[in-house]
Parts: structure tokens; C-alpha cells; sequence
């Protein structure tokens, strides 16, 4: 007899179904998958045939086929599980079901048929939506995650006997629910705020201005003078995430294996901050099971890169492309997988091995040759998709020992807020959130410049020695100190604040 029952598999960040067919007929003893699954997949059929046993049912000695359909996409992973279990037992008319057409089933099964959590649970969710499934069977540790998504009804389960009671109607399970509105009204309050840091007015305000239009920053200065303290402070001033960011937020997390125990969202911005030593394939994603790197996993929120000439080159440079584009694309003999990557870039960095260049009350002990070779790690492509560049000077102890406490995060916050919502109402329509993401076609409709900013604009441009990336990087940093004046036009102050956010392009080209 032939099965069919309804679960999910992963391509990217995003789920689609997959149809676990199951044919049992008559011949030597046998019990095979096909449809391109992985060892975890093969693997189930051990799980598969001990927890029917030790739920009670009959394993039937015959010749077992389950095929996951479709049969071109890999399938990787223990949540298929459940789904095969109770397509045998369908199969053998040990359950009948009428309406299994309305059910996804997803869960991984230990030998005592008890149903173990997964990963990727949100986009799985999201699928079997689009799909038109109304039940979603599931782990009930998973549950506050699928709950996000209304129209499905879900039903979490611990045991597969609790499932098969279900189906036979002899004990439903009863619909889990969770109030999406609290879980956003009570979003966590971060324990780190602008009013800590003292002095450095020059570099909260440029900071304020990345968080105003999403724009990657660069700050260099000696250690000790405040570059990380400010840095972990950023997303304190961002703006709240809307549902639909922190439902794609979630999926990462979730793929990936990193979602918090008991969350159903994740409701605050990401700050990722890897240590150097980290490599390409972690910071940008992949591996033999492809994965979300740190730049995904710091997708519409921040990434933190500490220590900027210590990363190893290669890691650097294959930020250039997902910077640029706002996703990453992992190529694979079997697959292509595309994960989000709209993330903020924050980068702190000593101007030589010693610090001490730009410190006009220490003395420099590195050679020129010395300072060529650790400024060199920072390939120019790089830095001119670093839209704001600031030297970052040691505090004064004038400032350290004031008991003037500083603008607190949430007042800055409600000015970024107010920015970006000029910012959504000008880009209404053209799939635009930020300044940030102007495309070249776009700036000369959005980023005017009078006579006047256009002679200052070309002074800087021959000084400076600027690419054409680079002056689309400053006409969107004006654009975005025009919105945080409310100021309808660039002026030539909004333009001359933003050059001068590129004025370590100097330093750069001449070490």
C-alpha cells in the first residue's frame, strides 16, 4: 500500500515541502530511502524502526521504500523522522487518516519514540503557510518558534504515541498559541548606552549618522581610546526592528542552530563580533553542510570587526561582494543557497602595530615600511564600501573625570527613528529602506547638489584622490545628515560633514 505524508526540507534560509511517499510491498525484508538524503537522513531508519517497536506497533518485515519527494533537492538532517514513521504505519493501515493532506508532520525520533527538536523550525512554518497546510505537527520544544505564524494551527508533541492518539482521535492535542503584540511591547532593554561613554562627542555623532542611514563606519585610533566601547553601544540606537525583519532575523538564527531556547523571535537587533582569527568560511558562510556565516547571522543589525588589519586577508576580502549586494551566495555541486546579509558594518582598527601614529602625545616606533605593510591588509575596494571614516583621538582626562552624565541612548534613538522614517516615505515602493542602499541610477534623483556643492564636491574628488564609489558613498552620507537636519536639499554644510568622513582616504594612500 502507498502513504503519502506532507514535511519540510531547507534550501537556503527558506523551507519547501517534501512529500515522504512510502510503498509497501511484498519480498526479501528490505528499507530503503531515496531522494537524495544525506547520512542523517539515511541514518533514520534505524530511529524509524525502534521507535515504531517501542511505541508499540509492528514493524513489518517487508520490502520498505520511502522516496522524499521532490527527488532533485537534498535533503539533510533528522526531521524527517516523524513523517517516515507515520507513513509506515499508514501504509500498513496501523493509523488511518482521512485528511493527512491538511497535516505537516516534522520532528527527529530517539529509539523510545520520543520527538526531539530540529532546527529551522520558522521557515519550515512559513512554508507549510504558503502551502495552504492547516496543521503543523511538531516538537513541543519548537512550538513558540512556530507559533509566529498565526494562520497555522500548531501542535506540539512529545511522544509519537501522543501523535498517533491525535490522528485516531482518541486525545488531540491541543493548539499551542502565543501573543505575538507582548513579545514585541516587551522587547529586552539594553544593558549598554551612549551616556557611558565619556568625551568623544566627533564620534557618537558619526556613529549616530551610520545608525541614521545604515551606513558601515570605520574607526581608527590608538587602543584605549574608546573604538569597541562605542562600537557595542551602536545598537542601542538603532531603529526597532518591524515583524517582517525579525522574522527573516529568526530564520537565520534558527538554520544556523542558534536560537535561544523558549524564543519564538528575536526581537533586537544582532551584534556579531568574531575575533580575528576567524576564517572566510565562518565570516561569510558555507562548509560541506553550507551554513549562515557571522555577516548573515548579523543580518539588520551589526557586524563588529575588531582589530580590522588582524583578519587575514581573504577573510576581508570576501566581505566585498555581500556588502555590496546584501546577500551571500554559496555555490555547491548540488546547490546554489542564498542567505540575507543587510547588515551594518562596524570596524575598528590601530592606525600602525604600535597605535601610537595618530597620538600626538606618544611617540610612533613603527617604520614607514611597517605602517605600509599593516594599513596594506585594507585593500582599497574594501575601504570604499566603508561609508564613514573617522580618526578616533585619546580622551582627555578633563573628560574622564566629568560628572556630566552624556545624551542618553534612547534620545539619540528617537532621533535615527525619525531619519529613518523620512527615509521609508521618500522610498516608498522602490524596495529602498535606507540611504545606505541608494544604487547609482538613483543618486542624481536623490542627492541633488546646488553649484556651490557641486565646486566643493569636485575640490575634495582631485584632493583626496576619491573613486567614483567613493563619491557615491559620500552623496549618500550627505543625504542622510540632510534628513537628520529635516532638510529637504543637500547643503553645502551636509556635504562638507560628509567629505570629511572620508578624509582617512589620505592616510590610506599615502602608506
Amino acid at each position: 500500500m502507498l502513504a503519502k505524508i506532507n514535511s519540510c526540507g531547507l534550501t537556503g534560509i527558506d523551507g519547501y515541502i517534501v512529500k515522504v511517499e512510502t510503498d509497501i510491498s511484498n519480498g526479501i525484508p528490505a528499507f530503503d530511502i531515496v531522494g537524495l538524503g544525506d547520512a542523517a537522513v539515511r541514518e533514520s531508519k534505524e530511529r524509524v524502526r525502534a521507535a515504531i517497536k517501542n511505541t508499540g506497533f509492528e514493524f513489518p518485515a517487508r520490502r520498505i521504500t520511502i522516496n522524499l519527494s521532490p527527488a532533485n533537492f537534498r535533503k539533510e538532517g533528522s526531521s524527517y523522522d516523524l513523517s517516515i514513521a507515520l507513513g509506515i504505519l499508514s501504509a500498513t493501515e496501523q493509523i488511518s487518516v482521512c485528511d493527512l493532506d491538511r497535516y505537516m508532520f516534522i520532528g527527529e525520533l530517539s529509539l523510545d519514540g520520543e520527538i526531539k527538536p530540529v532546527t529551522g523550525i520558522l521557515s519550515m512554518a512559513l512554508a507549510a503557510r504558503d502551502e495552504g497546510i492547516e496543521f503543523l505537527v511538531l516538537p513541543k520544544e519548537n512550538a513558540n518558534e512556530a507559533a509566529v505564524v498565526k494562520e497555522l494551527k500548531v501542535l506540539p508533541a512529545k511522544h509519537l504515541s501522543e501523535v498517533i492518539n491525535h490522528l485516531k482521535g482518541k486525545a488531540l492535542i491541543e493548539r499551542y498559541i502565543i501573543d505575538i503584540d507582548s513579545i514585541f511591547n516587551n522587547r529586552h532593554v539594553y544593558d549598554l548606552d551612549f551616556a557611558d561613554v565619556k568625551g568623544q562627542e566627533n564620534v557618537k555623532r558619526a556613529l549616530e549618522v551610520a545608525a541614521s542611514g545604515a551606513h558601515n563606519c570605520l574607526m581608527i585610533g590608538s587602543p584605549g581610546s574608546g573604538k569597541s566601547m562605542i562600537a557595542k553601544r551602536l545598537p542601542s540606537i538603532l531603529p526597532s526592528m518591524t515583524f517582517e525583519e525579525a522574522l527573516e532575523v529568526t530564520k537565520v538564527y534558527s538554520i544556523a542552530g542558534l536560537l535561544p531556547p523558549n524564543t519564538s523571535l528575536i526581537t533586537t537587533r544582532p551584534f556579531r563580533s568574531p575575533h580575528h582569527t576567524i576564517s572566510d568560511i565562518s565570516l561569510i558562510g558555507g562548509g560541506k553542510t553550507p551554513r549562515p556565516g557571522e555577516i548573515s547571522l548579523a543580518h539588520y543589525g551589526v557586524l563588529f570587526l575588531d582589530e580590522l588589519p588582524e583578519f587575514s586577508r581573504d577573510a576581508l576580502e570576501v566581505l566585498r561582494q555581500p556588502l555590496e549586494d546584501g546577500y551571500v551566495t554559496i555555490s555547491r555541486i548540488n546547490s546554489s543557497l542564498t542567505y540575507p546579509a543587510k547588515t551594518t558594518l562596524i570596524c575598528a582598527a590601530n592606525p600602525c602595530k604600535c597605535g601610537n601614529l595618530l597620538d600626538i602625545s606618544k611617540q610612533c616606533t613603527c617604520t614607514p615600511r611597517q605602517i605600509h605593510q599593516y594599513l596594506g591588509k585594507l585593500s582599497g575596494p574594501l575601504l570604499d564600501r566603508i561609508d564613514i571614516q573617522i580618526e578616533v583621538a585619546s580622551v582627555k582626562y578633563s573628560d574622564l573625570e566629568s560628572s556630566t552624565e552624556g545624551e542618553k541612548s534612547s534620545a539619540i534613538r528617537e532621533r535615527v527613528n525619525r531619519t529613518r522614517k523620512i527615509q521609508l516615505e521618500r522610498y516608498k515602493g522602490l524596495n529602498i529602506f535606507s540611504n545606505s542602499q541608494l544604487q547609482p541610477a538613483m543618486l542624481n534623483k536623490f542627492c541633488k547638489l546646488d553649484s556651490e556643492g557641486k565646486a566643493l564636491l569636485r575640490n575634495a574628488f582631485d584632493k583626496l584622490g576619491l573613486s567614483a564609489r567613493a563619491h557615491g558613498r559620500i552623496l549618500k552620507v550627505a543625504r542622510t545628515i540632510a534628513d537628520m537636519d529635516e532638510s529637504e536639499d543637500i547643503k553645502a554644510r551636509h556635504l562638507a560633514e560628509a567629505i570629511q568622513y572620508r578624509s582617512l582616504d589620505r592616510m590610506f594612500r599615502n602608506h
